[in-house]
């Protein structure tokens, strides 16, 4: 599936914060775009190239604005989230990080900022479909773990990863060091953030940081699983999706979690389409309801 031939929906683009450079031919551009490639499939892009699709001020407005739209739309089932240019997310602007000359920035207003920055980008975390990453190229701090909040990561072959906040002077941000751990196991995260190091994508693959490289076209192979997962049963989905999370406190929570949410789906119309479906040797169409 080629994206050349998608209608592109554009997402407005917020007010530039004060210290932003001017403004070049690219930044006249939406700061996140947003098609729909295919039923129930929604995909945004990252869209300043020439910055790496950092995370200013401005592209983290367009990014709320943009999810808030996909979750309003009740026929999204699946978001994929990719970056224009050669790379996927350079991590936090740096100008948020280097506020010492600032009279009034005190640990508590620098608290009170980040907060409403992590939960933006990671957003992804809590929406009630599953969100894809295609990691088009390198990312780099808060861009792995805008890479980690997703529920799959496929990577093409010039995707890297690093985390090397210590060596900017700061402490890790926006859930590294659970995130982290969480995907590639407490080693493996000690590795990335306290060294700092590239991790190539093949490595990435074997530690588990993405489920496959894809050849040729990382966003086709990302909108090939999405338009999939498109497919399913939505509501049963959505419960997987919070199932999942739940799981997080045990064993004992999943099966509470899962003695409710499976009941609530043998109530719905769709598990009648899904068995007769296969019953019937066809493809279900799930209605969601």
């Amino acid at each position: 599936m080629k994206r050349d031939g998608v209608k592109r929906e554009t997402i407005a683009r917020k007010n530039e914060p004060h210290s932003a450079p001017p403004r070049g031919p690219q930044e006249d551009e939406p700061a996140v775009l947003m098609s729909t490639p295919s039923p129930g499939v929604r995909l945004l892009t990252l869209n300043r190239p020439a910055i790496r699709n950092a995370m200013t001020s401005e592209l983290t407005a367009a990014w709320d604005e943009a999810l808030d739209a996909a979750v309003a739309d009740r026929e999204t089932r699946c978001l994929v989230v990719t970056g224009a240019g050669n790379s996927f997310c350079s991590g936090a602007d740096l100008s948020w990080l280097d506020q010492g000359g600032e009279d009034d920035v005190t640990i508590d207003r620098l608290r009170d900022r980040m907060l409403p920055f992590y939960q933006s980008w990671l957003r992804p975390r809590k929406l009630p479909f599953p969100v894809i990453a295609a990691v088009n190229g390198p990312t780099v701090g808060a861009g792995v773990c805008l890479a980690l909040a997703c529920d799959l990561r496929f990577a093409a072959p010039s995707a890297r990863f690093s985390t090397p906040f210590i060596y900017l002077g700061t402490h890790g941000g926006m859930g590294a060091t659970w995130l982290l751990p969480e995907a590639i196991g407490v080693p493996r995260a000690r590795e990335m953030l306290f060294t700092g190091r590239v991790v190539e994508a093949r490595e990435a693959k074997d530690w588990g940081l993405v489920a496959e490289v894809a050849e040729e076209d990382v966003v086709a192979h990302a909108l090939t699983a999405a338009a999939r997962i498109a497919e399913a049963g939505p509501i049963a989905t959505r419960l997987t999706k919070t199932g999942l999370e739940a799981s997080a406190a045990g064993l004992e929570a999943a099966i509470q979690w899962e003695a409710l949410a499976q009941p609530v789906t043998m109530n719905t119309a769709d598990i009648h389409e899904g068995i007769d479906a296969v019953r019937s040797g066809r493809t279900p169409k799930f209605s969601g309801r």
